[in-house]
């Protein structure tokens, strides 16, 4: 029995109406119920090992966001927007982390700590002692959280709300303006999330992508 709740049509007709919006409708705010739903899908984003090395900060504050404008290189989405994630990497994941996990996995699925013992080692070593001698946790852990961008970008689409991923930004000063510099956390990409403005010409313009077959290659 299939789980699916949408056609193949519909999945792909909402992929092509999402495009990184340009010009965001100011006047249209995101309803709370979708906007729950959507900050869902950030907390239900899979991660390696499930160990979600991240937070998602949503800046509601208009003077805050302004200010955030001098640093995104003028992108005006970011005030424009009806909402704008940062989303931050949980810097130098260590063993706490691993440990901090684990204490949810008991809450959550009412198990022993003990039983956990094994798995905590295994992802310990894999940050401590990692194979790969180019491996840096922080990297890592940026990989993660564009999983979480993706998912989100995905789940607004599905849900008609247009989306803009941004890295034109410069980090050092959204954790300035964000209170984030001394803290554990460190933006890594922006996500203003809204309405566009139907005079957006971008949002008419083919996808240009190459040929499915120049890009999936199947294997048997």
């Amino acid at each position: 029995m299939s789980n699916s709740v949408l056609s193949p049509e519909q999945l792909v007709q909402q992929l092509q109406w999402r495009y990184a919006t340009k010009q965001f409708d100011s006047t249209r705010t995101i309803p709370e119920p979708i906007w729950d739903a959507l900050e869902k899908s950030l907390v239900l984003t899979p991660s390696s090992f499930g160990l979600q090395p991240w937070k998602f900060f949503v800046v509601h504050n208009p003077q805050t966001r302004q200010q955030l404008l001098e640093y995104s290189w003028g992108q005006t989405q970011v005030v424009d927007a009806s909402h704008l994630v940062v989303l931050a990497i949980k810097k130098s994941v260590n063993a706490d982390d691993v440990d901090r996990f684990m204490q949810r996995t008991v809450e959550v699925r009412q198990v022993e700590l003990e039983s956990l013992t094994g798995y905590a080692n295994i992802i310990k070593k894999f940050l401590e002692q990692p194979q790969n001698s180019s491996f840096d946790v922080d990297d890592w852990a940026a990989r993660q959280v564009y999983i979480a961008l993706g998912q989100f970008m995905t789940s607004a689409a599905f849900l008609g709300i247009d989306t803009c991923p941004m890295e034109g930004f410069i980090p050092a000063k959204y954790d300035e303006v964000l209170g984030l510099t001394a803290t554990d956390y460190t933006s890594v990409v922006v996500c203003p999330a809204g309405y566009r403005q139907t005079a957006d010409k971008h949002a008419q313009l083919p996808k240009v992508r190459f040929k499915q077959a120049d890009v999936i290659e199947r294997i048997d």
